[in-house]
């Protein structure tokens, strides 16, 4: 076994681009299996490892790996059909999730437009944007307001809107150019307590700056875009919930949408059902994706008000249609395992009962995240670790030493992918106390063995 392994990492090398990597990088492992929340990994070297998968495939593998309800969902609907271009056809897995996700969301999100990823669905929700001020008389609002540190995808229009200094963008900070950033919000964490902590006057003063930011070029904006609570790639930098309830009323006094991204934050993983609810305020658009599926198949979706989707066609030079179309809109394989993703979610009395698995299963992640990644504070390379919902983070000192830190988490039995400065898990909701006591101590052995000095 282990010399096809390494013929396939072998083969792997100069054929295939990793994300964010050199051609010529390769791959470390192999995965030749996974179920649950583990995958079963193997190096080259002999044998091979099973370890848990503190990252979720990127977040997205919520239900775990092989789940019996999302296999019988998939199987079924390749089983009528797997594909039907969307264009003048419907069919019942795109009307059920796109009802079943207006049942969900927060405030009055009553449309859908369902996209290939989570990118697209950003790019989707910035057109709207634009052909909605140009539907209310206002073509010369052609600009948006984002955060710095923000992270909404690695497309074009999405990429300018993230972070241009800072940003895993950077080297296409021109394309960032053409929009307007607030800076960062202040830091905040989650008490154990449910209280946020942060400072005050920062947060007073970067208020200040925000609306006068806003105010300044409010004539040239079409809308907000943000990632609610939790700055994702963008360094998992958690803020107030004011910021939010900010942003939304700069939208409504310059006539802004608001645009929440909710892609890595939705369905649950900060311990609300969506981040947003954390302000209780509700966003004009939101885009949704990574657990819609439950990490099975790419989908995503933007939300939006009736005002908004109603605007088109008002009189703007575009007409009413919304103006994308992906060959794979609306895939009924994606949609049907997308249905049951959300069933196992919501449970049988719906998404925002008291007895949604989702809220005991993130409560449960909050609760051993805490206690597993508590010993890493004490570690001289360590800076900070903080938790929020089913994310966890232990940031250090310095940059990252990625292939050492991932190579000694592995040899513990469990698999991250550091970036900057951050060692951080989202498991799959359904890892068990031990799971999470397992990741704990993996990452505090590879912090402390790689940057313990």
């Amino acid at each position: 076994m282990s010399v096809d392994t390494l013929d396939l990492l072998a083969r792997d090398s100069g054929l295939l681009w990793h994300p964010y990597a050199s051609l010529d990088a390769g791959a470390r492992y192999s995965v030749t299996a996974a179920r649950g929340s583990r995958i079963t990994l193997e190096d080259g070297r002999g044998g091979s490892r099973e370890v848990i998968d503190g990252m979720a495939s990127w977040w997205s593998v919520v239900h775990g790996y092989r789940n019996p309800a999302l296999d019988a969902a998939a199987h079924a609907q390749i089983d009528t059909f797997s594909h039907v271009m969307f264009g003048g056809l419907t069919h019942e897995p795109a009307v059920e999730l796109a009802e079943r996700l207006v049942a969900m969301a927060p405030g009055d999100l009553q449309h859908v437009f369902l996209a290939d990823s989570g990118s697209i669905s950003v790019e989707v929700a910035l057109k709207l944007a634009l052909q909605y001020q140009d539907a209310c008389g206002k073509p010369e609002r052609q600009r948006f307001l984002a955060l710095r540190g923000g992270y909404h995808g690695d497309t074009f229009a999405a990429m300018s809107i993230c972070d241009p200094v800072d940003g895993m963008h950077a080297a296409f900070a021109p394309m960032g150019s053409r929009q307007v950033f607030l800076p960062r919000p202040p830091a905040a964490r989650l008490a154990e307590s449910g209280d946020w902590v942060f400072d005050a006057d920062e947060l007073e003063r970067w208020e200040a700056q925000a609306r006068s930011i806003a105010g300044e070029h409010a004539g040239e904006l079409a809308g907000i875009v943000c990632e609610p609570i939790l700055q994702g790639a963008g360094g998992m930098h958690m803020y107030p919930p004011r910021v939010l309830n900010v942003l939304r009323d700069i939208a409504d006094l310059h006539g802004l949408l608001l645009i929440a991204d909710e892609i890595a934050t939705g369905f649950g993983r900060t311990g609300k059902l969506f981040a947003v609810e954390w302000a209780g305020i509700e966003p004009d658009v939101m885009c949704v994706g990574k657990a819609l599926t439950g990490g099975y198949l790419s989908l995503a979706a933007m939300m939006c008000t009736p005002r908004v989707a109603g605007a088109l066609g008002a009189g703007g030079s575009s007409g009413a249609a919304l103006l994308h179309g992906p060959t794979f809109m609306g895939n009924p394989l994606a949609c049907a395992v997308a249905c049951a993703s959300l069933d196992l979610l919501a449970g049988p009395d719906g998404p925002r009962s008291a007895s949604a698995p989702w809220r005991a299963q993130v409560a449960r992640l909050e609760r051993g995240l805490r206690t597993a990644l508590e010993p890493a504070r004490e570690l001289a390379g360590v800076k900070d670790v903080r938790v929020l919902g089913g994310v966890g983070v232990v940031q250090l000192h310095e940059p990252v030493r990625v292939a050492d830190v991932t190579r000694v988490a592995v040899e513990h039995g469990a698999w991250v992918r550091p970036f900057r400065d951050l060692v951080y898990v989202m498991p799959p909701y359904i890892c068990t106390d031990d799971d999470l006591r397992r990741l704990g101590s993996a990452i505090t052995a590879a912090v402390g063995e790689v940057h313990g000095a």
